[in-house]
């Protein structure tokens, strides 16, 4: 049975049973920024079990693509050294929302398991939780399973929950001995690879209460897990998940590129490293999520770079991991099309992080043996640290990687000692990026006085009478104020503060924690206690609100265009411009550019309305479908900003009211900051505006430098001209000077530089007047031809009978071309230059047969 027919089995069970088939989950679970990856089937029904959500349906059942690689779920450092460990894996499950319960889970299970499956039943084991008599009594009187193989186990075990707090409830599991004796139950629970967990029944029916106390559920769940690489391999016949269909495909490819087979325990662990993590690469990219240097971004780069580490013990030392994507949606892409309609994307991500990986790689794992080296001669175990410290700051090697390998050879790193060193070279930067003195806010006192927080009103209003709490150097605390504090990429508001009509300019908002700070341009003495007219700098306020909405609509333009990777990793917005950081592999194109720049427009010309949401629960706003993303952090309260249908997003900045009022946006440029990081800088409104006509004075200032340059080039070639007719004046004479004589004639010949034949018969006319008597022939070599002209005295027109015409025409079919002319003036010219030479040195006796002819 192959793998595919064996979750179509699942399905088709379950099917039959009512249930409705649904879609797994995305492994980047978006509605959950507590969550790093999913790592559960139960993650996407999260919200029925907490009774804040439900579903159209009663029954359910799927494959759930799993991640487990951070806090207990963290298998990543066992992975490749045992043959049952993976980061990704597919979960299958079966589900009742306050329908079915235990009596139905257990039979069904074990009807799938052993009438379908065919799973021997003296070798299976069902164990319970120790005060559950009711699932006790379902495995005895509704299964024909050995009650001596029913085990009751405690809470370790056979009790699942979701938290310290909420729904709970017993389980119950179905295990699978391997061993030659199929009755010893003692290996049930003990971890062993002869005796496997294969599926989990959980009984949700319990609320667990702040106080402990359990508090039964007015509707009972039930939750289902099996493992199904594991399952595979059971059903199968196979001692290790790799030699399933599942992984082999992947591993007869890293055997083709490598020409090394899957034998010896090196080469089997390489292997099976890089079989595991390219899945977890190909599935947590597909859904989404980017290498990078934080959050799951930086577990995927962790991941990447362990499988590129494990490729070198292959002698793989070009990017490899990236070849395997394709083999990999071969075999899954039917049962998760994403990663075959994702699959050159996935192949550029994944191969971009190897190429820029890659020198890294190799330059550290040299140092690092040589340490290792070192370590071996003195018969230590310990790295010291400050070895550690280089490897990361000097080559860039990682922390994690540097443990990791230590492990694995039984060496020792001290991490706190590593940190030390992190934290005095953090230290050493600050310290060199100080100003001369501190932020004065920062040392802000008012006396005996607690400032606990000030009130924002600046989203309505744009001033307000205002009291004084608190005044010192040059910031000043009021109890309510219009003026934004910098936060979230906005800058903060300037402005005025009137006090008997006296102006006192605001140059800056801050924020330290609940107290807004407005720093003035000269510090004033006896502020506290009054009241002032509190005015914000109204058209600069515009200015940034325009820019703020305009990063929503780049932003989820962005996530339209380039995919729903992209990730706001950095901003900034004040009222000349927008900055906008995002995740994205490679650079953008002019074409994406360009789709861009159209769809914001679009969407500033449709006029959406924004809906100001303020202070909403957080569990409200991710019901309204608000974008987050993992490591962000969200209070009870929260504001999300709405265009429309367009964007939805958690910001506590200010906006305009509508798409409209931002006019226009003007994408200006487009780089890289970083790895896996670009940059996006636009201007909106009236900045459109001054781009415009900057943009206008360039290319006018261009425009005259370009005639500048025309009328020199012109002058240039003018004054080229003369210097060559200079030269060619006195080449004549030297050509005179050199003259053949046959009888009482002067024969001049030679090759002079002229741009047209014009230039080439003004210098035959002056030869002619200065050799008296005789015939001069001058050639040059311009529009990729041979030129002559030549020239002959009347003296010998009437003597001699000589004809210019005539002699040419005999040069000309010396270099494959014609020509002809007057007596005593006449051009040719050919295709062969490199018989120019020649030529001329057969002038003297063309003119000499001439002669004798006559």
């Amino acid at each position: 049975m192959t793998s595919n027919e064996i979750r179509n089995q699942f399905f088709e069970f379950f099917e039959n049973k009512d249930h409705r088939i649904v879609a797994s989950a995305p492994v980047v679970p978006y509605d959950d920024p507590t969550l790093l990856f999913t790592n559960a089937g139960m993650n996407q029904f999260k919200d029925v079990f907490l009774g804040n959500g439900i579903r159209e349906y009663k029954r359910a059942a799927d494959t759930q693509k799993c991640i487990r690689v951070s806090g207990k779920h963290n298998d990543l450092e066992e992975v490749g050294f045992d043959t049952y460990h993976h980061t990704f894996f597919e979960m299958l499950g079966n589900w009742s929302f306050g329908d079915y319960y235990k009596k139905e889970a257990i039979q069904w299970a074990w009807e799938l398991l052993t009438e379908i499956w065919k799973l021997p039943k003296e070798r299976l084991y069902a164990t319970v939780y120790k005060t559950d008599d009711e699932a006790f009594n379902c495995w005895e009187t509704l299964t024909d399973i050995n009650p001596k193989h029913i085990l009751r186990f405690g809470e370790k075990d056979n009790f699942w929950e979701m938290g310290e707090t909420g729904p709970c409830g017993p389980c119950s599991e179905i295990h699978i001995n391997l061993s030659d004796n199929i009755d010893d139950a003692s290996l049930v629970n003990k971890g062993v690879p002869e005796c496997i967990e294969i599926w989990n029944l959980v009984f949700i029916q319990y609320n667990r209460k702040s106080d402990g106390e359990l508090e039964p559920l007015k509707e009972k769940h039930v939750d289902t897990g099996m493992g199904f690489e594991r399952l595979v391999a059971v059903l199968q016949g196979k001692n290790s998940n790799y030699d399933t269909d599942i992984f082999t495909p992947i591993i007869k490819k890293i055997e083709e590129f490598s020409g090394k087979n899957y034998e010896g325990e090196q080469n089997q662990i390489a292997m099976r490293v890089i079989a595991d993590h390219i899945r977890t690469l190909t599935f947590a990219i597909a859904d989404g999520a980017v290498p990078s240097n934080e959050g799951r971004g930086y577990v995927l780069r962790r991941i990447l770079r362990r499988a590129s580490r494990f490729a070198r013990k292959l002698d793989l030392h070009e990017p490899i991991l990236h070849k395997l994507v394709p083999t990999l949606a071969q075999t899954m892409g039917e049962i998760f099309p994403e990663i075959k309609s994702h699959q050159k994307q996935l192949e550029e991500i994944i191969k971009g992080e190897e190429e820029s990986f890659g020198e890294t790689l190799d330059r550290g794992l040299e140092i690092f043996d040589s340490i290792v080296k070192k370590l071996k001669k003195e018969k230590k175990t310990e790295i010291h640290s400050e070895d550690v410290f280089k490897l990361y700051d000097t080559y860039g090697f990682p922390f994690d990687l540097t443990e990791l390998m230590a492990r694995e050879i039984n060496l020792f790193v001290d991490k706190n000692k590593f940190e030390i060193l992190m934290n005095q070279q953090r230290e050493r930067s600050r310290e060199a990026g100080k100003f001369s003195t501190a932020p004065a806010f920062l040392k802000f006192s008012s006396g005996d006085k607690s400032i606990e927080s000030s009130e924002f009103i600046g989203y309505d209003s744009f001033e307000s009478k205002s009291s004084v709490l608190a005044a010192a150097e040059e910031f000043v605390v009021l109890d309510r104020t219009p003026f934004y504090a910098e936060a979230g990429g906005q800058i903060g508001d300037t402005g005025r503060l009137i006090l008997n009509n006296e102006i006192i300019n605001v140059t800056d908002t801050q924020r330290d924690g609940e107290v807004i700070y407005h720093k003035i341009d000269t510090p004033k003495k006896n502020l506290e206690g009054n009241i002032v007219d509190a005015k914000v700098d109204v058209i600069r306020r515009k200015s940034i609100m325009r820019n703020h909405s305009a990063t929503h609509l780049l932003h989820k333009t962005l996530r339209e265009i380039l995919g729903s990777h992209v990730k706001q990793a950095g901003s900034l917005v004040d009222p000349d411009k927008l900055r906008f950081d995002f995740t994205h592999f490679k650079k953008v194109s002019k074409e994406d550019l360009k789709a861009i720049g159209q769809l914001i427009n679009h969407k500033i010309r449709e006029s959406l309305q924004l809906q100001h949401h303020r202070d909403i629960p957080f569990e409200q706003a991710k019901k309204m479908g608000a974008l987050m993303f993992f490591g962000d952090k969200y209070g009870d309260k929260v504001n999300v900003v709405q265009f429309g249908d367009f964007t939805m997003e958690f910001c506590g900045g200010t906006h305009i009211m509508n798409t409209s009022e931002i006019g226009l946006l003007k994408i200006i440029s487009e780089s890289s900051i970083s790895s896996g990081i670009r940059r996006i800088e636009a201007v909106t409104g009236e900045g459109v505006e001054r781009y415009i006509n900057s943009q206008i004075d360039v290319i006018d200032e261009w425009s005259n430098k370009y005639e500048q340059l025309i009328d020199e080039m012109k002058s240039l070639e003018k004054e080229i001209s003369r210097l060559k007719l200079v030269e060619n004046f006195s080449k004549l004479d030297s050509f005179i000077v050199n003259k053949n004589e046959v009888d009482d004639l002067a024969i001049v010949t030679g090759l002079v530089a002229v741009n047209d034949i014009e230039q080439l018969k003004n210098l035959g006319d002056i030869l002619r007047e200065k050799i008296k008597r005789g015939v001069g022939v001058l050639a040059s070599n311009f529009d990729e031809k041979a030129t002559f002209v030549c020239v002959v005295t009347d003296d010998l027109i009437k003597e001699k009978k000589l004809s210019a015409g005539k002699i040419v025409g005999e040069l000309a079919k010396l270099v494959g071309g014609g020509g002809g002319g007057r007596p005593h003036l006449a051009t040719a010219g050919g295709k062969d230059i490199s018989k120019i030479d020649s030529a001329l040195s057969n002038v003297e006796n063309i003119i000499r047969s001439f002669i004798n002819g006559s």
